[in-house]
């Protein structure tokens, strides 16, 4: 398929129609929740560590949050952000950011109505998610559209977010800073992730509670690094932004001829590429938690968007803009890496690489159980071996695979998966409404 085809098909699913789509559920339920991503999120990023895990499940909050944060912390982050301004400008920092913020109250309702409405398979393990309150919320009639969710979400694992593009950037990034052949990254990667994968949810929820904190303090340090050596050129860097976000821009060096729906584009795109809100991911995961009200567990889910725009992607953004470097001819990972070493030339690019195979490792591992329970869904759990064995090959074979395509199929799978999730979202906004009153008059009861 040439990359005109891609580019156009990707074009039409991400129109103005999904953005509206996308952006605009997320403003509903704000309104409808009063823009809790506010006022409770200080009680949201509390409940990371105590929540009370009195439920039945088949992990506690904060794994399934380290699960969820281990698929949406990935190349996203480093890569996405850096394509998103390389192409968009610095204003596509601001649209990520706004994305975000109607995210989280997206990404809440989604943890919430995957704790309501769960099940369990023959096999005893929890199964939850878009395709699950779909069909045990909205009702059986609705089944197709759970289907399509599920196909999807199949798709994204295999061809989008769960293997090329992270593979991708982890050949790229070994082979640029220490000069690793991609044939031995996609070795030892592909033995790494089968080592983990094949252990199913408890094994992949125990590496990622252990990996993602220290590899988003890792990266973080290493940022507020960079941005403390240039802190004289921070302002500006925002006050781009800012300007940019509602400018056209004139066409200059690499960068031709961004317009501010270009911006838009591309900051909502990877903005959800980065922490997967509406996209239906992360409520897979949440619907395990043994959180013992839903939106409790929807807040703390909520937390994932937060940490993952609001604050990693930002840091990336601020540093690939202070640079410089994305006006000219440097794009994706290779972008990043030379802003790292403007102010680490010995050591930025191993900062960097060291973070960005960290990332792209556990969102692998993320959307291998993502993938797995759509399968499930779709085949029964008959599918699930099979299904790992395939994740696994497509893991080896996305090492060998070009950066563009691998974008821009993202992107389209993305997309796709999206819309029944969102329509999903409006149709039980109600249950939402309801579980949010329950558990807070329960809070103001116990004084909590």
């Amino acid at each position: 398929m040439s990359i005109e085809l891609l580019n156009s098909i990707d074009s039409f699913v991400w129109g103005p129609p999904l953005l509206v789509l996308l952006v605009g559920t997320g403003i509903y339920l704000s309104i409808r929740v009063h823009f809790l991503q506010i006022s409770r999120l200080p009680k949201a990023l509390k409940l990371i560590f105590t929540a009370e895990n009195q439920d039945e499940g088949d992990i506690n909050a904060f794994k399934a949050l380290c699960t969820a944060l281990a698929a949406t912390v990935g190349t996203g982050n480093i890569v996405g952000v850096a394509t998103a301004v390389k192409a968009g400008g610095p204003g596509a920092i601001f649209w990520m950011w706004i994305a975000a913020f109607f995210g989280m109250a997206t990404k809440y309702s989604e943890g919430l109505l995957a704790r309501k409405f769960r099940t369990v398979d023959d096999k005893g393990n929890i199964a939850g998610g878009p395709m699950y309150y779909i069909t045990l919320g909205m009702g059986e009639k609705y089944r197709p559209l759970a289907f399509i969710f599920a196909f999807f979400g199949v798709l994204v694992a295999y061809f989008g977010i769960g293997t090329f593009a992270q593979v991708n950037s982890i050949v790229e990034i070994t082979k640029l800073n220490a000069g690793i052949p991609v044939t031995g990254t996609a070795v030892v990667l592909t033995i790494a992730v089968a080592a983990v994968t094949l252990g199913g949810l408890k094994s992949i929820s125990e590496a990622a509670s252990r990996i993602v904190p220290a590899m988003a303090v890792i990266y973080l340090v290493s940022t507020a690094g960079i941005l403390f050596v240039f802190a004289d050129k921070v302002p500006g860097a925002v006050a781009e932004i800012f300007h940019d976000a509602f400018t056209t821009t004139a066409a200059q060096g690499g960068f031709l001829g961004a317009t501010v729906m270009f911006a838009m584009r591309n900051g909502v795109a990877r903005g959800v590429f980065s922490n997967e809100s509406g996209l239906g991911s992360a409520p897979i995961v949440a619907a395990a938690s043994k959180a013992k009200y839903p939106a409790e567990q929807g807040l703390i889910s909520m937390t994932g968007t937060f940490i993952d725009t609001i604050i990693i992607c930002t840091m990336t953004g601020l540093v690939v803009v202070i640079s410089g470097l994305w006006k000219g001819d440097l794009n994706g990972a290779a972008l990043t890496n030379a802003a790292f070493q403007q102010a680490y030339p010995q050591m930025g690019g191993y900062l960097l690489m060291v973070g960005l195979v960290l990332f792209a490792f556990t969102t692998i591992l993320g959307w291998n159980y993502y993938g797995e329970r759509c399968i499930q869904f779709l085949l029964g759990t008959k599918a699930i071996i099979p299904y790992r064995i395939g994740f696994i090959a497509l893991v080896g074979v996305g090492a060998f695979l070009k950066l563009e395509a691998i974008w821009i199929l993202a992107d389209i799978v993305n997309g796709l998966m999206a819309i029944p999730n969102l329509i999903a979202l409006l149709a039980l906004s109600g249950v939402v409404v309801s579980e949010t009153k329950i558990y807070f008059d329960y809070l103001r009861e116990h004084n909590k």
